[in-house]
């Protein structure tokens, strides 16, 4: 097996590991097949790849991504340009580097700090448990290191240049420091789950929690913004009790107290949360590793109690919204393929608590600035369209699946065309995961605008029926859930990221139509009509055209 140059630097940590009661050489071998085999995963945010699956396993993936990372840490960039004001300017970075991470985290290394292939495999052997998961814990720091470094190299370049050396060391031990504290503080949470649930229930509860924990992160970001006060564009920080809870200030304060000499009790006390807690955290974490490995156990369950009782609903409902026998069917086997796929839940439901948050941060702003009144009188029932961005990426993932191979049923179906297939699919997304999402929405957004936006709702929820076929038809085709997630083209992204353009276009032309007298009702009226057309016409794709292995 390849000697990665990250086990070199393990080493040097080798005696920290023997006094924690960690068999260090097992540990050391373990974390080396886990990176070699990692060599195959592809992260969610690059799920895709233009080569067969046979040709990636000798080529790591998730490295070749890293670029794209970089990039996008470029938008921090101009931060460092901001004024003098390092509690804002770094608060406001450690704000979006902990956004970005803790995203990868719940989408890409859920799935991983979850696995329980590992006591199956090895836990079987005479390895200590503990060592077992600290090798699980060492795998994931040392891909956030990769991840970590992407995002920050363009401002830590940029910082070392325009702030010195010291600033420049300060910076890579706080980013050293946050990486620990976001996978403690991940694995906690999910700990806590584990205790508390069991069978099917534990795996739903903790897709919720994945669904909180995008909530929480985006709105932590929002309260990093909200903790200064621009003057002349200068940031000036408002101390608040509650602030000590937000940790992107932990990480901005020892800046100020180190650099500019700031000596206030709030810089202290900030600084020295930045600087401990990570490692109480991490300690806390080592002790209870076992008893997370235990409790991991429970994921092996895979009872069923509720599915007898809702699957009369599911009948009427199916009745309700497909239109043949065929369509029924796949509606149904995508229904239960979507509550029960447990890699798809890990990497799809993150979205689903951005698409709740994202409408709200608009108002937010805008109410904090003109006040309820002035917002309850405006348009900005429009934000709503922004819980149209995950439908490309769930589009995307209901082609895959860690059951993939069993598409060999596919090969019996004797069906003349696909489109009972495809649009049983996309109407069974429609109804499990886009409409509750939508109706949550529409009811918060009729509380606060009130009765008058019924009309753009059903103008909304057209242009979001719409958006979904658009999105099927962009997107690389493949029959539902009959690909391996390392499969795909590198291509499909950029995709993703046009259709999330369109969606502030449809949001646009929404608005321009409630300018002109009865534009609005037009609008509704051609909406209705070309959604029949497409979601009648337009599903016949070739059995050839598709891109899955099932008949090849």
């Amino acid at each position: 097996m390849k000697e990665f140059r990250t086990l070199k630097l393990l080493d040097l940590l080798q005696s920290y590991f023997v006094k924690m009661g960690i068999d260090y050489p097992i540990m050391r071998k373990l974390v080396q097949v886990k990176l070699t085999m990692d060599g195959r995963r592809v992260p969610a945010i690059f799920n895709q790849s233009t080569k067969k699956r046979t040709d990636s396993s000798d080529k790591n993936n998730f490295i070749k991504s890293l670029w794209f990372y970089a990039l996008m840490g470029g938008i921090m960039v101009p931060l460092l340009f901001v004024g003098q004001n390092y509690l804002f300017q770094m608060g406001f970075i450690f704000g979006i580097l902990m956004f970005l991470v803790m995203t990868s985290m719940i989408s890409d290394f859920s799935a991983v700090l979850l696995d329980i292939r590992d006591r199956t495999i090895i836990l079987s052997k005479p390895i200590n448990r503990k060592t077992v998961s600290m090798a699980k814990l060492i795998h994931i720091i040392v891909y956030l290191f990769f991840l970590t470094g992407s995002l920050s190299a363009a401002p830590l370049v940029t910082s070392l240049v325009k702030n010195g050396v010291l600033f420049f060391l300060v910076f890579v031990v706080e980013i050293i420091l946050l990486d620990i504290l976001i996978v403690v503080m991940t694995a906690m949470v999910y700990l806590l789950i584990l205790k508390f649930f069991d069978g099917e229930k534990l795996k739903d509860m903790i897709n919720y929690v994945q669904i909180a924990l995008s909530i929480v992160i985006t709105v932590g970001y929002q309260l990093v913004v909200r903790s200064f006060n621009m003057i002349k564009f200068n940031f000036e920080f408002q101390a608040h009790w509650w602030q000590v809870f937000v940790i992107p200030l932990w990480f901005g304060a020892p800046f100020e107290w180190l650099l500019h000499g700031q000596n206030q009790t709030q810089f202290i006390i900030f600084s020295i949360l930045a600087l401990i807690v990570p490692f109480i955290a991490l300690k806390i974490y080592s002790n209870l590793m076992p008893t997370f490995e235990r409790y991991l156990q429970k994921l092996a369950n895979n009872s069923i109690t509720n599915q007898k009782g809702n699957g009369w609903l599911l009948k009427i409902i199916s009745k309700v919204v497909c239109r043949s026998q065929d369509e029924r069917t796949f509606f149904r086997f995508a229904i239960y393929m979507m509550g029960n796929e447990r890699e798809f839940k890990l990497k799809v439901y993150p979205t689903l608590g951005f698409s709740i948050i994202f409408p709200f941060i608009f108002i937010f702003n805008e109410f904090k600035d003109k006040g309820l009144s002035a917002v309850a009188a405006g348009n900005w029932y429009l934000s709503l369209y922004l819980c149209a961005i995950m439908i490309p990426t769930v589009i995307m993932m209901l082609k895959y699946s860690s059951k993939y191979k069993a598409a060999w049923i596919y090969k019996t179906v004797p069906f003349q065309n696909t489109a009972p297939i495809f649009k049983g699919t996309l109407k069974a997304f429609i109804i499990k995961l886009l409409l509750p999402v939508f109706i949550i929405e529409s009811i918060l957004f009729t509380l606060l605008f009130g009765a008058r936006i019924f009309p753009h709702l059903l103008v909304i929820f057209l242009s979001i029926l719409l958006f979904t076929f658009i999105s099927f038809r962009a997107l690389r085709k493949a029959l539902p859930f009959s690909e391996a997630s390392e499969a795909g083209q590198q291509n499909e992204f950029w995709v993703i990221l046009a259709l999330i353009v369109l969606v502030s276009l449809l949001g646009g032309i929404h608005y321009l139509a409630t300018i002109l007298n009865g534009g609005l009702y037009g609008y509704m009226g051609l909406l209705l009509v070309v959604n029949f057309l497409v979601w009648r016409k337009g599903f016949n794709i070739s059995w050839k055209s598709l891109s899955a292995d099932v008949f090849q």
